[in-house]
């Protein structure tokens, strides 16, 4: 159904949430937030200043050092994810309308998306708080009553992008609440609607004053906040260069970090497997899904030589078949991109790839039909060396590159030519075969004849795709400082 209503409703978007109260900005500048699709102005935002944002992280500061959160025993906190939980599922709806709006998926996509994701989150860790070793009890090596103890790492800058802001801030934030920690969560400003929500619902649930602060911030504020010494740990999810910003910042003062960052994803499409199948799986769905605005996107498809020519045109006939348009129209396979600062790029990588020699098979421009919103066509690149531009850079837009390989060695030797290492997928239709060059891959996730990330187990990448791994029990160990307690005496 297409919808006419292209505005966000929030409550308070004047004003920002810190300390378990709506703030008011203390000047009028704003960010505004656009519909990607028609350019027109969906909502506008409070856009924080250095003060604010320092007045966020004092407050989680106080909660964490003086408030009753990190005191409570994780059941006790359970109980309030448990309530999240119940209410994002409620406002399920309202969250994927936002996504749509802001960043461009498909309305259909969205809705069942953000319940796999946010509300699984909260639940999946509420459910952790009876069976995560909080505590074990050990004998030392001298014969001594010992316990190694979780705590929390204290106060937690969670920095969550435009792509998929639902689920990224569900993912830093759920673990964190879960062990005990206060959190400054800072949305990207061309998608905040999803963090003003959550707040909404932190509020509704009675979170304790200081537990959860929500400031929109542009990049220099960010930047003050990631050296703040308040700050003991920072969870953010973005492009590689800011990540290695960030890193760097930390390290001055040893914070702890999580970086989930860029990727150069590889399909390795084994000699056994079908052509159009492979192609059926790896194009419609990735066009369809964010216009490729996903980092761990399967953007290099690495086949056999021989069969380069015939994968080019099964991917390339995918791609003429999508069909642009509104995200919320039932008939629209391929939303627009969230910005025009993002087609722009998409568009300067395309020009860089027929520049370096690529085949420009399909797609590789804005379609003429639709002359508002930041569509780009699905694009296709063939004869694309491993070593060029577009096969090296992550583009995060709706473009694929074809490289052929002489062989399987030398599949998996070009699928880690890369600085990145996120994810990745082999074709074929032995079992054993693809465990065997699975393990030979150096990323985080390999799936098996589809993409298959799972962020319920754990989600992440080799070198520099990122540091650490978010979703599971990994996800929770990084919100968590290992304390080892050797008594004199055994307890009475």
């Amino acid at each position: 159904m297409h919808t006419t209503d292209r505005t966000i409703p929030l409550n308070h978007p004047d004003c920002f949430y810190i300390d378990g109260k709506w703030t008011p900005a203390s000047s009028t500048e704003t960010f505004e937030v656009l519909d990607c699709s028609t350019e027109r102005v969906a909502a506008r935002v409070a856009r924080a200043d250095a003060a604010t944002a320092t007045r966020a992280v004092d407050a989680a500061r106080r909660a964490f050092d003086h408030g009753p959160w990190p005191r409570m025993t994780p059941g006790e906190r359970a109980v309030y994810l448990e309530k999240i939980a119940q209410r994002v599922e409620s406002a399920n709806d309202e969250f994927a309308r936002g996504w749509s709006i802001e960043s461009g998926i498909l309305q259909r996509i969205a809705k069942p998306r953000i319940g796999q994701f946010l509300g699984a989150a909260f639940r999946q860790y509420a459910g952790m708080a009876a069976t995560y070793p909080f505590v074990e009890s050990h004998r030392s090596v001298t014969g001594h009553q010992a316990y190694s103890v979780k705590e929390p790492v204290g106060v937690v800058l969670a920095i969550v992008p435009w792509n998929g802001p639902a689920a990224l801030l569900a993912y830093k934030v759920a673990p964190a609440l879960l062990a005990g920690c206060t959190v400054v969560v800072k949305p990207s400003p061309e998608a905040p609607t999803s963090a003003y929500l959550f707040a909404q619902i932190c509020d509704e649930v009675g979170l304790p004053p200081g537990v959860v602060n929500v400031v929109t911030a542009d990049r220099d504020v960010s930047e003050m906040l990631v050296r703040n010494p308040n700050v003991d740990k920072i969870t953010f999810t973005g492009s590689t260069a800011a990540g290695r910003s960030i890193s760097a910042a930390a390290a001055g003062r040893i914070a702890r970090v999580t970086l989930e960052l860029g990727g150069k994803s590889a399909a390795l499409v084994l000699d056994d497997y079908d052509i159009g199948a492979a192609a059926q799986t790896l194009g419609s769905s990735y066009f369809s899904y964010l216009t490729g605005q996903v980092c761990h996107s399967l953007t290099r498809i690495i086949v056999p030589r021989a069969k380069h020519n015939a994968m080019v045109e099964a991917l390339s006939e995918a791609a003429r078949k999508m069909v642009l348009g509104d995200p919320f129209d039932d008939d629209t396979t391929v939303g627009p991109l969230a910005t025009a600062r993002q087609r722009d790029t998409v568009e300067q990588y395309v020009a860089k790839g027929i520049a370096e020699g690529a085949t420009l098979a399909a797609g590789g421009a804005r379609p003429l039909h639709l002359s508002r919103g930041f569509y780009f066509e699905p694009t296709v690149f063939g004869n694309v060396d491993n070593r060029s531009t577009i096969a090296q850079e992550e583009i995060f837009g709706p473009v694929l590159s074809v490289i052929a390989a002489d062989s399987e060695a030398h599949a998996i030797e070009l699928a880690n030519d890369s600085i990145f290492g996120l994810n990745a997928v082999v074709f074929t239709p032995d079992t054993q075969r693809a465990l065997n060059v699975a393990r030979q891959l150096r990323t985080g996730s390999v799936g098996h004849n589809a993409s298959r990330t799972d962020f319920s187990i754990g989600f992440g990448g080799f070198k520099q795709s990122g540091m650490g791994r978010e979703g599971g029990v990994e996800g929770l160990n990084a919100f968590v400082e290992s304390k080892t307690i050797v008594l004199d005496q055994p307890l009475a």
